[in-house]
């Protein structure tokens, strides 16, 4: 057989000497802020002068682990991808697909889906991550936008994929190919051997992704072979992931916080990549597992960690060393609980699919519940007034000096200058996320900036009202939005989700909760409205939508509709 891996290049050492310097800097923010520099790229593959060089070094190490809902598990070793996306890159070749084709990868956690991205990486080719949840038009919408001409997605999606035009090259994971299509289990047959056919430019486009959809315009976003690859040591070091670590993250296939935990920062690390694939959430499930299976390192959405903390978290016996949260701010009362059972904090970050993270409270420094923390290494981040475009040191939009290089952040938004171009306006990349600052530099998120409203001209954050909220044992999930009032301009309402317990009790429940509510809320803050819903809705990458209930709210007003709407005058 033969050698597994690559020799290390020029490229590899100097990626390997900017990892290395933040691992020996894992604890030690200032030194790791002033200190590190991002690595300077021409040309550089991730997946042969990486990921292979890995390989070649520790062949057996386990690169991803996957525990399948009836708690089987399987691993594949870093030599086993190694090759196994050499042989995958020589078949997709010899389909005719190579570099800058845009492949829409449309799978689950299946190991199929780290062979195939790496295989694109080592072709060139451009992938586009995709949710296995997308319709059909919403797929449509994305072959077109994204120029891709090929898609690969298990069988059992085949009608997903009716309606696509017929030169898109149909590549199925799974049983029972359906006609026309190719099944992936051929690339098992094809050669081994793989030669790179040119070197990687480090400004060749490697990643498309379509954000998630807040908005009614979805946002195409372009990374470069060194964006993400490379700019996810931020990343890496946000997440305390060290080479040998065990790194369970929780997220779906095809957006970009998938590809920060599940591929590049454990991958960065040397570390392995843990998948659990269960069918339904089971608190329990999940600790035992993470138990049997030493993870050492675990990220999971707000969403999960508020369903963790409904069960007894002393079934864990031996906790992670690295306890994170990702995707939205972690209210301050789930970080607590989880401190008291597990004797660790969970440490937040922020970032967005068009950047690395660039905000976080790393590992070793004092983490102040609900903040964010502080600038990751590589990241000038600076607050904006997002009027007059000032800076300011107390509160402003989230953005990056653009004057100096940032490795981490997207190429722009693909084929649309108008909208890169207002992002990087005024030489300033902005987020449009509003945090304030204290005087050490930690930031504490406040809201989207169209989340922000006034009521009787205060300023209300949102996110800063459902944080109390969530605090009361009812409330499981809880939305805040401005509600018309010919008063004050607007009132804050609150869309909740109960416990199921007190679910069959609206009344006392909005009793409670008002109480709760002038309690610990300044009297300008105070939720008005409550309406109690099974569900909220959400992005399908898991955010809330509350343009959306902002919009319903609005409607509601005007039809003057008063139906399933508890108000706060009436119980006091």
């Amino acid at each position: 057989m033969a050698p597994v891996g690559r020799p290390a290049t020029p490229a590899t050492r100097i990626v390997r000497e900017a990892r290395d310097f933040l691992l020996a800097h894992a604890t030690d923010y200032r030194g790791a802020v002033d200190g590190f520099r991002w690595p300077e790229l021409t040309e550089f593959n991730f997946a042969t002068e990486w990921f292979d060089v890995v390989a070649g070094e520790h062949p057996d190490r386990p690169a991803v682990t996957i525990v399948s809902a009836d708690l089987t598990a399987r691993s594949w070793t870093y030599a086993d991808l190694s090759r196994r996306s050499d042989q995958v890159a020589r078949w997709l070749r010899s389909l005719g697909v190579g570099a800058g084709d845009r492949v829409i990868v449309m799978l689950n956690n299946t190991i199929e889906l780290w062979e195939l991205l790496l295989a694109l990486l080592k072709i060139r080719a451009v992938a586009i991550p995709t949710s296995t949840l997308l319709s059909s038009a919403d797929l449509g919408y994305r072959v077109e936008h994204g120029g891709a001409s090929v898609v690969v997605a298990p069988t059992a999606l085949k009608s997903r994929l009716a309606g696509l035009p017929r030169q898109v090259l149909r590549i199925g994971v799974g049983d029972g190919t359906p006609s026309g299509w190719v099944s992936m289990a051929e690339s098992e047959k094809a050669p081994t051997a793989y030669t790179p056919s040119a070197p990687t430019k480090a400004s060749d486009l490697s990643l498309l992704y379509f954000t998630s959809g807040t908005t009614s315009r979805p946002k195409l976003v372009a990374h470069t072979h060194v964006s993400y690859p490379v700019g996810h040591l931020s990343t890496m070091w946000w997440l305390g992931v060290r080479p040998g670590d065990v790194h369970l993250n929780i997220s779906s296939p095809g957006w970009g916080k998938h590809a920060w935990s599940n591929f590049f920062s454990p991958f960065l690390a040397q570390a392995t990549v843990f998948v659990f694939n269960y069918e339904r959430f089971d608190a329990g499930a999940l600790m035992r597992v993470m138990d049997t299976h030493d993870v050492t390192t675990f990220c999971a959405p707000p969403t999960v960690w508020r369903m963790l903390i409904q069960a007894d978290l002393t079934q864990l016996g031996t906790p992670p060393r690295e306890l994170l949260g990702a995707g939205e701010p972690l209210n301050p009362e789930v970080i607590t609980q989880v401190r008291r059972a597990w004797g660790a904090t969970i440490r937040d970050g922020f970032g967005q699919t068009e950047m690395t993270c660039c905000v976080g409270n790393s590992p070793g420094q004092v983490v102040k519940d609900g903040s964010m923390g502080r600038p990751m290494p590589g990241y000038p981040v600076v607050l904006l007034d997002p009027v007059t475009g000032e800076q300011r040191t107390d509160e402003g939009e989230i953005c990056l000096d653009l004057s100096r290089p940032i490795l981490g952040l997207m190429a722009g938004y693909h084929n649309d200058a108008e909208m890169t171009a207002d992002a990087c306006r005024n030489g300033f990349y902005h987020t449009g996320d509003i945090a304030s600052a204290d005087d050490e530099g930690y930031l504490t998120y406040v809201g989207r900036a169209d989340d922000v409203f006034k009521a009787s001209d205060y300023k209300i954050s949102p996110f800063e009202l459902e944080s109390i909220l969530l605090e009361h044992p009812y409330v499981t999930e809880v939305a805040i939005v401005p509600s018309p009032d010919p008063l004050r301009a607007a009132v804050p309402k609150a869309f909740i989700c109960l416990v199921q317990d007190i679910a069959a009790r609206p009344q006392d429940a909005a009793a409670e909760i008002f109480a709760h509510a002038r309690e610990r809320l300044s009297a300008y803050q105070r939720v008005r409205i409550v309406e109690f819903v099974n569900e909220l809705p959400k992005t399908i990458s898991g955010k809330i939508r509350r343009v959306e209930l902002r919009e319903r709210e609005a409607h509601r007003v005007a039809g003057d509709a008063s139906e399933g709407q508890f108000h706060e005058r009436d119980f006091r």
